[in-house]
């Protein structure tokens, strides 16, 4: 396959998860006595607890992703085009909801209006926690050729919080792809139980 997403090793894209990985593949073991994602020692046997369940379901939340199809114009081809068995997205986990307290990612492909701005954060505010935001091609991200028209909003995290946002007009299947794996990486780092417990 000549895309960039499928030529780098698993272990550069989805971060020490992966058995293939870092320090696995050359024969050591893992060095349990430091807290997972920050290299420090845990202070406490909770610490340590909570340190390694933030990373079980770190882990589950990474092998199930579950988006809600929000697609409004051209780039809405281009994610449907990421479930043909060609990239095959379901091989990730990543299965399309239409309701949205059934997904817990947003992919918003195309230009959002003034009128549709009400409904996207509607369906916002009905996704449980946790939830992410990925932001497919120009009109999504800045409002794109239709910047300065009076209808359209100029970028989506004018309305909510955005975590990934992908370039393009339209964006190929491989940079959604490789979005994607920029978004596990990030909810492979979460400390949502830590920071609760240090609260």
């Amino acid at each position: 396959m000549t895309s960039s997403a499928f030529a780098r090793p698993p272990s550069i894209i989805t971060g020490q998860s992966l058995v293939h990985s870092g320090e696995y593949s050359r024969g050591h073991s893992p060095n349990n006595n430091r807290a997972l994602s920050t290299g420090i020692k845990p202070s406490s046997l909770v610490e340590h607890a909570l340190t390694t369940f933030d990373r079980i379901a770190n882990w589950a939340r990474n092998g199930s992703m579950w988006p809600l199809s929000f697609g409004l114009a051209c780039c809405a081809i281009e994610m449907m085009h990421t479930s043909t068995p060609r990239y095959d997205q379901d091989r990730l986990g990543i299965i399309f909801r239409a309701s949205p307290r059934q997904s817990d990612v947003v992919i918003v492909a195309g230009t959002v209006t003034n009128k549709m701005a009400p409904a996207l954060r509607q369906c916002y505010d009905q996704m449980p926690e946790p939830r992410w935001i990925i932001s497919m091609g120009s009109c999504a991200n800045g409002g794109g050729y239709y910047h300065y028209s009076y209808s359209v909003v100029r970028g989506v995290d004018r309305i909510i919080p955005v975590d990934v946002y992908i370039p393009g007009c339209p964006p190929t299947p491989e940079a959604l792809l490789y979005g994607i794996f920029t978004l596990q990486k990030k909810i492979s780092r979460g400390r949502k139980l830590r920071m609760w417990y240090r609260k």
